[in-house]
């Protein structure tokens, strides 16, 4: 490969205690790649994503995103932590969708999304509002500028949060099961927004439930169990033909 990996994990384990937690996780993603992590819950998928962001320190191996060590510089041989102020410069890179909107209730929609860019880049309102117009637009919600989160549905709440994470300009972004809250009806909608963004070239690694988002929108898919990755490959090879029978067990109770 001769770009660099948008994410590089290298022998990335992490535990809390005596209980570890991902167990020497090794994976690329290349720019421009949509990522889809599955597997049951407690496998280690949304630890994984919260160690790309160094939301979550890892406790072994390598994690890199754009080339750049995540939370640490390296100086001969050894690591160094950054200080939080350089891990939140870095950050800024790395757009994060949750399960839970993480909205401010206090905030309009649009306030919502002109928060970051003004707090964190100290752009003018006059450049954050233009642009959190344009992509309120984009996710369908022009018409709930105004609008407070508890005036909105949960799907509608999601895609504001994700107008905001791209309110920031991030070259990866980060879905940690972005549609698990959601009533059935409201999914399809947010889904809309994620193809778009892979439509757009955006680099994604999606933790998913959705098979058929995953074998439609994704171009490579691995399944994780127990901390490991125990299969990986395209997710239409992976969904139809798995070869490791603890992914058969898995997408039999799920597809």
């Amino acid at each position: 490969m001769t770009a660099t990996a948008m994410v590089k994990a290298e022998g990335v384990r992490k535990s809390y205690g005596s209980v570890e937690v991902l167990k020497g996780i090794d994976l690329e993603v290349a720019p421009q790649e949509v990522f889809c992590l599955v597997g049951p819950s407690g496998s280690g998928k949304s630890t994984f994503l919260r160690c790309i962001n160094h939301l979550e320190k890892v406790s072994a191996g390598r994690l890199s995103v754009d080339g750049e060590l995540v939370g640490y510089r390296q100086k001969g041989d050894k690591l160094y932590e950054l200080r939080d102020s350089e891990v939140a410069l870095k950050r800024r890179d790395i757009g994060m969708v949750f399960q839970r909107f993480n909205l401010f209730p206090h905030m309009t929609a649009i306030e919502n999304v002109m928060e970051a860019p003004i707090q964190v880049k100290g752009e003018t309102k006059a450049v954050a509002r233009a642009r959190a117009e344009r992509l309120l637009d984009r996710v369908g919600l022009s018409d709930k500028a105004g609008n407070y989160p508890s005036q909105l549905s949960g799907g509608q709440q999601q895609r504001v949060a994700i107008a905001r994470a791209l309110a920031m300009e991030p070259k990866l972004m980060l879905f940690d099961e972005p549609t698990s809250a959601l009533d059935p009806e409201l999914v399809g909608d947010v889904l809309d927004v994620m193809r778009g963004l892979a439509e757009d070239g955006m680099t994604m690694i999606v933790v998913t439930h959705e098979m058929g988002f995953a074998r439609e929108v994704g171009d490579s898919l691995v399944f994780m169990d127990e901390g490991v990755v125990v299969e990986a490959g395209s997710p239409r090879d992976v969904l139809t033909n798995p070869q490791h029978d603890r992914t058969k067990a898995f997408l039999s109770k799920v597809l």
